[in-house]
């Protein structure tokens, strides 16, 4: 039988590819498909096939992979992507010893690249979030989670997530919005924090959800920053808007946010570089997926989540650059992946669960993307590389060749 396609992907040397639509745990996040000769024929941005080239697919367009890797776009589940200015100046402190917290305490960190962002125009906002979305497809990112939370008031919340909404319309990269107005505590609220979450619930949250500006909630869930009742108030506020939930939790401390995204059912914990085995235990029967982020931990020189006893006990990790102008200011998701083999001691296979489908659950998209099968819109990456092996060997080069974005070349070619 022979099926007419708009694209044809022909002499790919090895097709790595996790399968299904549900986020994988436990021996099933190493479990993935590896056909050798394989193709994939793409009809309207959607794949209608993917497996050994049988000669069946025929098409106008045909794009030969020379018998390179390809895999699934990768999907970036946590990033911080709006924001005025940058903080390298932040470095020497951070260097002499100081702390994340001492430095926001301060007026540092966080509340340094809210001033920058409130007296950035939208215009100067989209312009520099545009870059950075080019900087991320280069690196092989097709789908990217971008939160709020530089803004700190109703105006310049909404002038942040107002970006996301018109670069997700026009940008190759798919956007996905989180607002995180439970970000940080901004000074003018620094002596009436019971104000702020007021103003978070009853101003911010009814205007982000009428506006549709973004499909989850997310909370800073730390001490020094949103206390568990804090933090547990915003979220049911917003689930009573129809937002789903995601929540920061033990980056920093172990405060229990785990066991609170658990109870309140969040569809992802994120950081978790403190979280200990109770922790562990009530992600793994809630079904939260783990979001982790491993080139913080090695930029603030922090411990790193222990991603081995998650995978251990039951909870579907997914992995993310957490992308910000303090902590992470990296877009590149091979160097995630190479971090997390070394420093989580992941297997290839495992990693590429955790930036495909499972980070693909996390932002809710895992019947859509995260494997290359039929029906699911074609984001591919061929590869500059015979096997899945190579490219956590060749850590800090970018080795994506060419990127396909529903079911078109945007970069190489």
């Amino acid at each position: 039988m022979v099926i007419s396609v708009d694209l044809v992907l022909k002499n790919i040397g090895l097709l790595a590819t996790p399968m299904g639509n549900n986020p994988k745990k436990g021996t099933e996040q190493s479990q993935i498909a590896l056909i050798e000769n394989a193709a994939v024929g793409i009809e309207a941005g959607h794949i209608v096939y993917a497996g050994p080239d049988d000669g069946s697919l025929s098409g106008g367009n045909v794009f030969d992979c020379a018998g390179c890797l390809v895999t699934p776009g990768l999907v970036d589940a946590h990033t911080h992507l709006v924001f005025g200015g940058w903080r390298h100046k932040e470095m020497a402190r951070k260097l002499a010893g100081e702390s994340y917290l001492d430095i926001l305490k301060s007026g540092g960190g966080i509340l340094n690249t809210v001033g920058k962002t409130r007296e950035a125009s939208f215009e100067e906002l989209y312009e520099k979030t545009s870059a950075l979305l080019d900087e991320s497809l280069l690196f092989g990112t097709t789908t990217l989670e971008a939160k709020s939370g530089y803004g700190l008031n109703l105006q310049n919340e909404v002038k942040c997530l107002e970006v996301v909404k018109k670069l997700d319309e026009e940008h190759p990269i798919d956007l996905v919005s989180t607002f995180m107005g439970a970000h940080a505590v901004p000074n003018e609220y620094k002596e009436s924090r019971d104000k702020f979450v007021n103003l978070i619930c009853d101003e911010m949250l009814p205007v982000v959800a009428e506006k549709g500006l973004a499909e989850f909630c997310d909370v800073f869930c730390e001490t020094g920053v949103f206390s568990l009742d804090e933090t547990r108030t915003i979220l049911e506020k917003a689930k009573s808007l129809c937002m789903k939930l995601k929540m920061h939790a033990e980056e920093l401390s172990n405060s229990g946010g785990a066991l609170l995204a658990a109870e309140l059912g969040c569809i992802s914990a994120e950081h978790l570089i403190k979280i200990d085995n109770v922790g562990i235990n009530a992600l793994s029967k809630s079904g939260v997926t783990a979001v982790c982020l491993p080139c913080t931990s090695f930029y603030i020189n922090e411990s790193f989540a222990p991603v081995r006893e998650m995978i251990d006990l039951g909870v579907p990790v997914a992995l993310a650059s957490d992308f910000n102008p303090g902590s992470s200011p990296n877009l590149n998701m091979q160097l995630v992946m190479n971090m997390a083999c070394y420093k989580y001691k992941m297997t290839p296979a495992e990693i590429l669960t955790a930036v495909t489908i499972n980070a693909a659950a996390a932002i809710g998209k895992e019947s859509e993307i995260g494997t290359l099968e039929q029906g699911k819109q074609a984001d591919i990456l061929v590869w500059d590389s015979s096997d899945l092996d190579y490219i956590f060997y060749r850590y800090g080069s970018n080795l994506v060749k060419t990127v396909v974005k529903r079911g078109r070349i945007v970069k190489g070619g």
